[in-house]
Protein backbone atom coordinates (compact mmCIF):
# COMPACT_ATOMS: atom_id res chain seq x y z
CA UNK A 1 0.00 0.00 0.00
CA UNK A 2 1.07 3.41 -0.68
CA UNK A 3 1.86 5.97 1.90
CA UNK A 4 0.27 9.35 0.85
CA UNK A 5 3.00 11.19 2.80
CA UNK A 6 6.31 10.28 3.99
CA UNK A 7 8.24 10.93 7.37
CA UNK A 8 9.33 14.51 7.01
CA UNK A 9 10.89 14.50 10.97
CA UNK A 10 14.00 13.69 10.14
CA UNK A 11 14.23 17.74 8.43
CA UNK A 12 12.62 19.23 11.77
CA UNK A 13 14.76 22.58 12.98
CA UNK A 14 17.43 21.82 10.30
CA UNK A 15 18.30 25.34 8.29
CA UNK A 16 16.56 25.66 4.33
CA UNK A 17 19.13 23.54 1.80
CA UNK A 18 20.12 21.05 4.43
CA UNK A 19 20.52 17.66 2.43
CA UNK A 20 18.94 14.72 4.28
CA UNK A 21 17.12 11.83 2.26
CA UNK A 22 14.10 11.42 3.19
CA UNK A 23 12.23 8.71 1.66
CA UNK A 24 12.61 4.55 1.85
CA UNK A 25 16.38 3.24 0.83
CA UNK A 26 15.78 2.06 -2.34
CA UNK A 27 19.06 1.57 -3.35
CA UNK A 28 22.49 0.29 -1.83
CA UNK A 29 25.44 1.68 -3.72
CA UNK A 30 25.28 4.78 -5.80
CA UNK A 31 25.10 4.19 -9.51
CA UNK A 32 26.63 6.82 -11.74
CA UNK A 33 25.83 6.72 -15.40
CA UNK A 34 27.22 8.97 -18.31
CA UNK A 35 26.28 8.82 -21.34
CA UNK A 36 28.28 11.65 -24.21
CA UNK A 37 26.56 12.05 -27.62
CA UNK A 38 26.62 13.60 -31.11
CA UNK A 39 25.31 12.96 -34.34
CA UNK A 40 28.45 11.17 -35.15
CA UNK A 41 29.42 9.05 -32.31
CA UNK A 42 28.14 7.99 -28.16
CA UNK A 43 30.32 7.07 -25.45
CA UNK A 44 28.94 5.40 -21.90
CA UNK A 45 30.28 4.52 -18.44
CA UNK A 46 29.38 3.15 -15.54
CA UNK A 47 30.79 4.87 -12.37
CA UNK A 48 30.34 4.46 -8.00
CA UNK A 49 32.27 7.58 -7.83
CA UNK A 50 32.69 11.16 -9.14
CA UNK A 51 36.39 11.02 -10.06
CA UNK A 52 35.03 11.18 -13.91
CA UNK A 53 33.04 14.25 -13.49
CA UNK A 54 35.59 16.97 -14.14
CA UNK A 55 36.13 15.02 -17.41
CA UNK A 56 32.10 14.85 -18.46
CA UNK A 57 31.49 18.36 -17.29
CA UNK A 58 32.25 20.46 -20.67
CA UNK A 59 32.99 18.24 -23.32
CA UNK A 60 31.70 18.37 -26.62
CA UNK A 61 27.83 17.11 -27.50
CA UNK A 62 24.93 16.06 -24.99
CA UNK A 63 25.95 14.74 -21.86
CA UNK A 64 22.99 12.74 -20.15
CA UNK A 65 24.50 11.80 -16.45
CA UNK A 66 21.78 9.30 -14.60
CA UNK A 67 22.20 8.78 -11.30
CA UNK A 68 20.31 5.43 -9.51
CA UNK A 69 20.29 6.03 -5.53
CA UNK A 70 19.66 9.14 -3.74
CA UNK A 71 20.66 8.27 -0.23
CA UNK A 72 24.38 9.02 -0.06
CA UNK A 73 24.02 12.43 1.10
CA UNK A 74 28.14 13.24 0.31
CA UNK A 75 28.14 12.08 -3.04
CA UNK A 76 25.37 13.94 -4.15
CA UNK A 77 26.96 16.73 -2.94
CA UNK A 78 29.79 16.43 -4.41
CA UNK A 79 28.02 15.76 -7.59
CA UNK A 80 25.87 18.80 -7.25
CA UNK A 81 28.64 21.31 -6.82
CA UNK A 82 30.69 20.05 -9.63
CA UNK A 83 27.67 21.49 -12.11
CA UNK A 84 26.89 24.30 -9.76
CA UNK A 85 23.90 23.43 -8.29
CA UNK A 86 21.16 24.85 -5.97
CA UNK A 87 21.52 23.73 -1.96
CA UNK A 88 18.08 23.91 -2.25
CA UNK A 89 17.76 21.28 -5.46
CA UNK A 90 20.08 19.05 -3.38
CA UNK A 91 17.69 19.31 -0.51
CA UNK A 92 14.19 18.20 -2.89
CA UNK A 93 16.13 15.76 -4.67
CA UNK A 94 17.08 13.91 -1.72
CA UNK A 95 13.19 14.58 -0.65
CA UNK A 96 11.10 12.01 -2.43
CA UNK A 97 8.06 13.41 -1.20
CA UNK A 98 8.23 15.89 -3.85
CA UNK A 99 5.08 16.72 -6.09
CA UNK A 100 6.05 17.22 -9.94
CA UNK A 101 7.20 20.61 -10.67
CA UNK A 102 9.56 22.80 -12.65
CA UNK A 103 11.63 25.47 -11.15
CA UNK A 104 14.09 28.00 -13.48
CA UNK A 105 17.56 28.49 -11.83
CA UNK A 106 18.90 30.27 -14.95
CA UNK A 107 21.58 28.34 -15.75
CA UNK A 108 19.48 25.37 -15.50
CA UNK A 109 16.02 23.91 -14.92
CA UNK A 110 14.76 21.54 -12.44
CA UNK A 111 12.36 19.49 -13.05
CA UNK A 112 10.63 16.43 -10.32
CA UNK A 113 8.22 13.50 -12.03
CA UNK A 114 7.02 10.69 -10.46
CA UNK A 115 7.88 6.84 -12.52
CA UNK A 116 4.97 4.55 -12.13
CA UNK A 117 6.08 0.92 -12.98
CA UNK A 118 4.34 -2.20 -12.20
CA UNK A 119 6.63 -4.30 -10.53
CA UNK A 120 7.03 -7.14 -12.63
CA UNK A 121 4.14 -8.93 -10.63
CA UNK A 122 1.96 -10.73 -13.61
CA UNK A 123 -1.18 -10.23 -11.52
CA UNK A 124 -0.70 -6.53 -12.77
CA UNK A 125 -3.11 -5.48 -9.86
CA UNK A 126 -2.69 -2.05 -8.49
CA UNK A 127 -0.97 -2.29 -5.24
CA UNK A 128 1.77 -4.29 -7.37
CA UNK A 129 2.53 -0.38 -8.49
CA UNK A 130 6.49 0.83 -8.24
CA UNK A 131 6.55 4.68 -7.00
CA UNK A 132 9.81 6.62 -6.94
CA UNK A 133 10.77 10.10 -7.50
CA UNK A 134 12.63 10.89 -10.95
CA UNK A 135 14.85 14.77 -10.69
CA UNK A 136 15.83 16.28 -13.62
CA UNK A 137 18.62 18.97 -13.96
CA UNK A 138 18.28 20.39 -17.53
CA UNK A 139 21.40 22.63 -18.82
CA UNK A 140 23.40 24.24 -21.57
CA UNK A 141 24.44 20.71 -22.75
CA UNK A 142 24.23 18.23 -20.34
CA UNK A 143 21.14 16.57 -18.16
CA UNK A 144 21.09 14.96 -14.86
CA UNK A 145 18.49 12.69 -14.01
CA UNK A 146 18.03 11.33 -10.66
CA UNK A 147 16.35 7.96 -9.57
CA UNK A 148 15.73 6.75 -6.22
CA UNK A 149 16.62 2.86 -7.26
CA UNK A 150 18.94 0.71 -9.21
CA UNK A 151 17.28 -1.98 -11.10
CA UNK A 152 18.03 -4.23 -14.27
CA UNK A 153 15.29 -1.58 -16.40
CA UNK A 154 13.86 1.27 -16.61
CA UNK A 155 11.59 3.51 -18.18
CA UNK A 156 14.54 4.83 -20.11
CA UNK A 157 16.19 1.67 -21.41
CA UNK A 158 14.52 3.01 -24.99
CA UNK A 159 16.53 5.94 -24.56
CA UNK A 160 19.64 4.65 -23.93
CA UNK A 161 19.04 2.00 -26.65
CA UNK A 162 18.33 4.85 -29.38
CA UNK A 163 21.11 6.51 -28.55
CA UNK A 164 23.46 3.68 -28.82
CA UNK A 165 21.40 2.47 -32.42
CA UNK A 166 21.81 6.44 -33.29
CA UNK A 167 17.81 6.08 -34.13
CA UNK A 168 15.33 8.76 -34.02
CA UNK A 169 16.21 12.41 -34.20
CA UNK A 170 17.63 12.08 -30.26
CA UNK A 171 21.37 12.08 -31.26
CA UNK A 172 21.24 15.10 -33.95
CA UNK A 173 19.08 17.64 -31.48
CA UNK A 174 19.99 19.02 -27.98
CA UNK A 175 20.16 18.62 -24.37
CA UNK A 176 16.50 19.97 -24.07
CA UNK A 177 15.30 17.17 -26.21
CA UNK A 178 17.05 14.40 -24.42
CA UNK A 179 14.94 16.16 -21.34
CA UNK A 180 12.11 15.54 -23.45
CA UNK A 181 12.31 12.07 -24.16
CA UNK A 182 12.82 11.42 -20.69
CA UNK A 183 9.95 13.43 -19.96
CA UNK A 184 8.12 11.36 -22.61
CA UNK A 185 9.12 8.01 -21.43
CA UNK A 186 7.31 8.57 -17.87
CA UNK A 187 4.69 9.92 -19.06
CA UNK A 188 4.00 7.02 -21.74
CA UNK A 189 4.64 4.36 -19.57
CA UNK A 190 1.45 5.71 -16.99
CA UNK A 191 -0.83 4.75 -20.31
CA UNK A 192 0.17 1.04 -19.12
CA UNK A 193 -0.12 1.68 -15.74
CA UNK A 194 -3.82 3.19 -16.49
CA UNK A 195 -4.47 -0.13 -19.02
CA UNK A 196 -3.95 -2.21 -16.17
CA UNK A 197 -5.88 -0.33 -13.90
CA UNK A 198 -8.46 -0.77 -16.47
CA UNK A 199 -8.28 -4.19 -16.01
CA UNK A 200 -8.72 -4.50 -12.55
CA UNK A 201 -11.80 -2.12 -13.02
CA UNK A 202 -13.38 -4.66 -15.12
CA UNK A 203 -12.92 -7.26 -13.09
CA UNK A 204 -14.58 -5.55 -10.07
CA UNK A 205 -17.50 -4.72 -12.34
CA UNK A 206 -17.65 -8.35 -12.93
CA UNK A 207 -17.63 -9.79 -8.98
CA UNK A 208 -20.03 -6.75 -8.39
CA UNK A 209 -23.00 -7.89 -10.79
CA UNK A 210 -21.94 -11.80 -10.12
CA UNK A 211 -21.31 -12.00 -6.45
CA UNK A 212 -20.07 -8.93 -4.59
CA UNK A 213 -18.15 -9.76 -1.33
CA UNK A 214 -16.12 -8.35 1.30
CA UNK A 215 -13.31 -8.95 -0.65
CA UNK A 216 -14.79 -6.65 -3.66
CA UNK A 217 -15.26 -3.65 -1.15
CA UNK A 218 -11.49 -4.12 -0.36
CA UNK A 219 -10.20 -4.05 -3.56
CA UNK A 220 -12.83 -1.11 -4.24
CA UNK A 221 -10.91 1.10 -1.60
CA UNK A 222 -7.39 -0.58 -3.06
CA UNK A 223 -8.20 1.33 -6.39
CA UNK A 224 -9.66 4.44 -4.41
CA UNK A 225 -6.57 4.76 -2.68
CA UNK A 226 -4.40 4.32 -5.54
CA UNK A 227 -6.37 6.53 -8.14
CA UNK A 228 -5.65 9.46 -5.16
CA UNK A 229 -2.47 8.42 -5.41
CA UNK A 230 -1.93 8.69 -9.17
CA UNK A 231 -4.16 11.95 -9.40
CA UNK A 232 -1.34 13.76 -7.00
CA UNK A 233 1.61 12.41 -8.68
CA UNK A 234 0.26 13.42 -12.40
CA UNK A 235 -2.17 16.29 -11.91
CA UNK A 236 0.34 18.75 -11.30
CA UNK A 237 2.14 17.88 -14.81
CA UNK A 238 0.05 19.87 -16.57
CA UNK A 239 1.25 23.40 -15.09
CA UNK A 240 4.93 21.88 -15.32
CA UNK A 241 4.59 20.88 -19.29
CA UNK A 242 2.61 23.90 -19.68
CA UNK A 243 5.44 26.22 -18.19
CA UNK A 244 8.52 24.92 -20.85
CA UNK A 245 6.30 24.67 -23.54
CA UNK A 246 5.62 28.33 -23.40
CA UNK A 247 9.08 28.66 -23.75
CA UNK A 248 10.18 30.91 -20.96
CA UNK A 249 13.53 29.15 -20.71
CA UNK A 250 16.47 29.58 -23.37
CA UNK A 251 17.48 26.52 -22.56
CA UNK A 252 14.11 25.14 -24.37
CA UNK A 253 14.25 25.61 -27.73
CA UNK A 254 11.15 26.53 -30.06
CA UNK A 255 12.38 23.13 -31.94
CA UNK A 256 11.51 21.39 -28.95
CA UNK A 257 7.95 22.71 -28.05
CA UNK A 258 6.09 21.12 -29.98
CA UNK A 259 7.17 17.81 -28.80
CA UNK A 260 6.72 19.40 -25.61
CA UNK A 261 2.60 19.96 -26.76
CA UNK A 262 2.69 16.36 -27.62
CA UNK A 263 3.67 15.15 -24.24
CA UNK A 264 0.68 17.72 -23.02
CA UNK A 265 -1.77 16.09 -24.57
CA UNK A 266 -1.08 12.67 -23.57
CA UNK A 267 -0.39 14.31 -19.87
CA UNK A 268 -4.50 15.92 -20.04
CA UNK A 269 -5.26 12.37 -21.39
CA UNK A 270 -4.20 10.52 -18.35
CA UNK A 271 -5.50 12.99 -15.99
CA UNK A 272 -9.12 12.68 -18.27
CA UNK A 273 -8.45 8.23 -17.57
CA UNK A 274 -7.77 8.98 -14.14
CA UNK A 275 -10.79 11.14 -13.86
CA UNK A 276 -12.99 8.86 -15.12
CA UNK A 277 -11.40 5.48 -13.04
CA UNK A 278 -12.33 7.54 -9.57
CA UNK A 279 -15.54 8.27 -11.01
CA UNK A 280 -16.08 4.24 -12.29
CA UNK A 281 -15.18 3.57 -8.73
CA UNK A 282 -17.68 5.81 -6.63
CA UNK A 283 -20.06 4.27 -9.02
CA UNK A 284 -18.63 0.99 -7.73
CA UNK A 285 -19.20 1.58 -4.38
CA UNK A 286 -22.33 2.82 -4.62
CA UNK A 287 -23.41 -0.02 -6.39
CA UNK A 288 -21.91 -2.40 -3.79
CA UNK A 289 -23.81 -0.89 -1.13
CA UNK A 290 -26.91 -0.84 -2.82
CA UNK A 291 -26.17 -5.28 -3.82
CA UNK A 292 -25.58 -5.77 -0.16
CA UNK A 293 -28.93 -3.56 0.99
CA UNK A 294 -30.81 -5.36 -1.65
CA UNK A 295 -29.59 -8.64 -0.45
CA UNK A 296 -30.29 -7.74 2.99
CA UNK A 297 -33.74 -7.10 2.11
CA UNK A 298 -34.46 -9.85 0.12
CA UNK A 299 -33.56 -11.91 3.02
CA UNK A 300 -35.68 -10.08 5.17
CA UNK A 301 -38.64 -10.36 2.75
CA UNK A 302 -38.29 -14.05 3.08
CA UNK A 303 -38.09 -14.56 6.85
CA UNK A 304 -41.01 -11.68 7.15
CA UNK A 305 -43.06 -13.70 4.40
CA UNK A 306 -42.38 -17.19 6.55
CA UNK A 307 -42.92 -15.44 9.73
CA UNK A 308 -46.08 -14.06 8.67
CA UNK A 309 -47.19 -17.74 7.61
CA UNK A 310 -46.93 -18.84 11.30
CA UNK A 311 -48.35 -16.08 13.01
CA UNK A 312 -51.90 -16.98 12.46
CA UNK A 313 -51.19 -21.01 12.91
CA UNK A 314 -49.43 -20.29 15.49
CA UNK A 315 -52.01 -18.65 17.38
CA UNK A 316 -54.39 -21.31 16.16
CA UNK A 317 -52.06 -23.63 17.62
CA UNK A 318 -52.23 -21.58 20.95
CA UNK A 319 -55.86 -21.18 21.60
CA UNK A 320 -56.09 -25.20 21.39
CA UNK A 321 -53.30 -25.97 23.41
CA UNK A 322 -54.74 -24.32 26.35
CA UNK A 323 -55.41 -26.58 29.11
CA UNK A 324 -58.88 -25.47 29.36
CA UNK A 325 -61.49 -28.31 31.49
CA UNK A 326 -64.52 -27.19 28.96
CA UNK A 327 -62.79 -26.62 25.51
CA UNK A 328 -65.95 -27.85 23.56
CA UNK A 329 -63.57 -29.16 20.49
CA UNK A 330 -61.47 -31.23 23.08
CA UNK A 331 -64.15 -33.85 23.12
CA UNK A 332 -65.07 -33.68 18.83
CA UNK A 333 -63.96 -36.61 16.94
CA UNK A 334 -63.09 -34.53 14.38
CA UNK A 335 -61.39 -31.68 15.83
CA UNK A 336 -57.49 -32.96 15.21
CA UNK A 337 -58.59 -32.92 11.01
CA UNK A 338 -60.47 -29.85 11.57
CA UNK A 339 -57.83 -28.30 13.31
CA UNK A 340 -55.65 -29.11 10.19
CA UNK A 341 -57.97 -28.23 7.88
CA UNK A 342 -58.08 -24.74 9.72
CA UNK A 343 -54.13 -24.74 9.44
CA UNK A 344 -54.12 -25.48 5.76
CA UNK A 345 -57.02 -23.34 4.86
CA UNK A 346 -54.84 -19.87 6.59
CA UNK A 347 -51.63 -21.40 4.43
CA UNK A 348 -53.85 -21.28 1.26
CA UNK A 349 -55.40 -17.88 1.45
CA UNK A 350 -52.20 -16.47 2.47
CA UNK A 351 -50.00 -17.74 -0.26
CA UNK A 352 -53.01 -16.60 -2.94
CA UNK A 353 -53.35 -13.13 -1.66
CA UNK A 354 -49.12 -12.67 -1.50
CA UNK A 355 -49.18 -13.68 -5.31
CA UNK A 356 -51.76 -11.55 -5.97
CA UNK A 357 -49.63 -8.54 -4.29
CA UNK A 358 -46.37 -9.92 -6.00
CA UNK A 359 -44.83 -10.32 -2.70
CA UNK A 360 -42.79 -13.36 -3.91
Amino acid sequence: MHRLTKKRSAKAGLPPGTPVHIGTKKAGKTKIEIFNYDESRHTENVYDSLGACPLVKDVPGVTWINVDGVNEVALLEKLGGCFGLHPLVMEDIMNTDQRPKMEDYGEYLYIVLKMLNPNGNASGKAEDIVTEQVSIILGRNFVISFQEQERPGDVFDTIRDRIRAGKGRIRGLGADYLAYSLMDAIIDNYFILLERLGEDLETVEEELVKDPSPDTLRVIHTLKRDMIFLRRSVWPLREVIGALERGESPLVKGSTGIYLRDIYDHTIQVIDTIETFRDMLSGMLDIYLSSISNRMNEVMKVLTIIATFFIPMTFVAGVYGMNFKFMPELEWHLGYPFFWFIILAIGVIMMVYFRKKKWF
